[in-house]
């Protein structure tokens, strides 16, 4: 297999069998392979007509639904580089996007998105409208599809072809396209293959943006290697009802979903001590029992408490649920403690995009939720003189876009690449411990990841979002957003929070920030990690105040 539109060929001599599965006008619909082969054929022979030729790029700005799916499949026919692009995202990014990408199509879902266009001044390429009427000069869907079209083909190319062109969420700086070839991401979905089963009879329920490339490889495109079904969640507000009524087997997912879950079941839980204290007993008797250390009394506690404990929450989870992978952010403790002590068989994994994204996850039987788990079959890892991990593999992206300098800073020319996490490896398990890029280096010559003391500072609800600075500085300031404006109160939680690590890692000064960081102000990415230098430059003066 050499184009990843293969993935939707092989199914074309069982036309029935049902793909996906979407919420619209008000039932869910399905989706079958005939249904997929017929769309995407109108999709192809639109891109043929617009002009488009092999390598030319073409960028969806969508939410999760089969358009997308039948979007991308047909370009990749075509031999088209597909770019996607989040739908929040600020004007200024979607902008240099399509300028670096050079894109010839724009395939959006609303008008939004042509408005963020003219706001950031971005020369307009074509675009074509999913939904809502099309005015001038865009071009409604329905108008821009032939009635009628040829069957859906595949053009004959090597396996080495640039596929697509991922933007990184550039937390620093610009935003880098990584290059992706049809290789990389058919080698990463058999590495994944090879790490647990996907079933046919499996259903998988999207929730990611197909944006972000572990919801693309990984709920996407190995779910159609598998021939397994996606069913495409409605919304995070509607995820609940989702859960419960498609029942899906597995989960890919980031660890905020099931801090949502978790953040909920407390505020239930907050109304009566009783079930605080059944919740606590259960959670500790499923955690001791999976860690292999159970206590006298636990034996007791699973036959009476826990069944009332876990079945509810199990039940609306769906009741099916085999696998619930999560990676892109480190998961928390106890958030890892709640859900596999409750049987929620809760796996994390740990990706990058460069690398097609997924490079380890944990398996069934060998988990240690600390842990990322071992490196995929393929995969080869080995740490760097100042514990970096590197990979080398099939999955290794073809390089940055119009960035060769940026590129020979990631990929050696042995095809080692720098992630810039700092691990450990122990038994073959990859334990991350920070960034090597936001490692910060007192004034004293103390290194400090700031990840582990936001992390730790997180778990008190007080804290919404939390940021630490002070590099080359004496000490560390805590820059915060919280509905709490008492900075004495706020520096003693935090401090609390952090009591385990040493002494040169407490907080002496907190500036409260005068709003919440998102996308739309500059200081989150659309994969809601901080631009931790917008933040800096943001709140300076701040900052400056608080050294004096």
């Amino acid at each position: 297999m050499n184009n990843l539109a293969e993935l939707l060929l092989q199914w074309a001599a069982s036309p029935q069998k049902i793909l996906y599965r979407q919420y619209q006008e008000g039932i869910w619909q399905s989706y079958t392979v005939a249904d997929l082969l017929a769309a995407t054929a109108r999709w192809q022979a639109a891109y043929r007509r617009s002009g488009l030729q092999p390598g030319d790029r073409v960028a969806l700005c969508m939410k999760n639904g089969v358009h997308w799916v039948v979007a991308d499949l047909a370009a990749h026919g075509c031999g088209l580089v597909v770019v996607p692009l989040y739908v929040d995202d600020n004007a200024d990014n979607l902008s240099w996007c399509l300028q670096d990408a050079g894109a010839k199509l724009v395939i959006a879902d609303h008008l939004r998105f042509l408005a963020r266009l003219q706001q950031s001044g971005c020369p307009m390429p074509a675009i074509v409208l999913v939904r809502g009427e099309a005015e001038e000069p865009v071009i409604g869907v329905e108008t821009w599809l032939p009635d009628n079209a040829p069957a859906f083909t595949v053009i004959e190319q090597s396996a080495e072809t640039l596929a697509t062109i991922v933007y990184t969420s550039g937390t620093v700086g610009r935003p880098k396209g990584v290059m992706l070839s049809h290789r990389n991401i058919l080698a990463d979905i058999a590495a994944i293959l090879g790490a647990y089963e996907v079933y046919e009879s499996d259903r998988l329920l999207s929730v990611l943006p197909l944006t972000h490339m572990f919801e693309r490889t990984a709920g996407y495109y190995l779910p159609l290697q598998a021939g397994a079904e996606v069913t495409y969640c409605r919304s995070i507000n509607e995820l609940a009802n989702d859960l419960a009524e498609q029942q899906p087997t597995v989960i890919m997912a980031v660890p905020r979903l099931f801090e949502r879950i978790l953040a909920r079941l407390d505020e239930r839980l907050a109304k009566s001590w009783i079930q605080r204290r059944l919740f606590k007993l259960a959670i500790g008797a499923g955690w001791r029992r999976f860690k292999g250390t159970p206590r006298a009394y636990d034996a007791l506690l699973l036959k009476t408490v826990y069944p009332k404990v876990s079945g509810p929450l199990l039940q609306r989870l769906g009741g099916r649920l085999r696998h619930a992978v999560v990676g892109g952010a480190a998961l928390d403790q106890r958030v890892a403690e709640t859900f596999i002590g409750l049987g929620v068989p809760l796996l994390q994994g740990y990706g990058l995009t460069e690398a097609s994204p997924v490079v380890a996850v944990n398996r069934q039987g060998n988990h240690d939720p600390a842990s990322v788990g071992e490196a995929l079959p393929g995969i080869a890892t080995r740490l760097s003189e100042s514990s970096e991990l590197l990979i080398q593999g099939e999955t290794v992206m073809l390089g940055y876009w119009n960035n060769p300098e940026a590129t020979a800073g990631a990929v050696d020319a042995q095809g080692w690449l720098n992630t810039g996490d700092i691990v450990e490896i122990h038994d073959g398990r990859i334990y991350i411990r920070g960034r090597s890029k936001n490692i910060l280096v007192l004034s004293n010559g103390e290194k400090i990841s700031p990840e582990d003391i936001e992390s730790a500072i997180l778990k008190d609800p007080v804290f919404e979002q939390v940021m630490v600075v002070g590099e080359a500085r004496p000490f560390l300031v805590l820059l915060v957003v919280s509905k709490h404006a008492d900075h004495a109160a706020l520096l003693q939680k935090a401090n609390q929070q952090i009591r385990h690590l040493p002494r040169y890692a407490r907080i002496r000064r907190v500036v409260i920030t005068d709003a919440a960081w998102d996308v739309e102000n500059g200081l989150m990415t659309p994969t809601m990690k901080v631009k931790r230098n917008q933040v800096v430059e943001r709140y300076r003066a701040q900052i400056d105040a608080a050294y004096k």
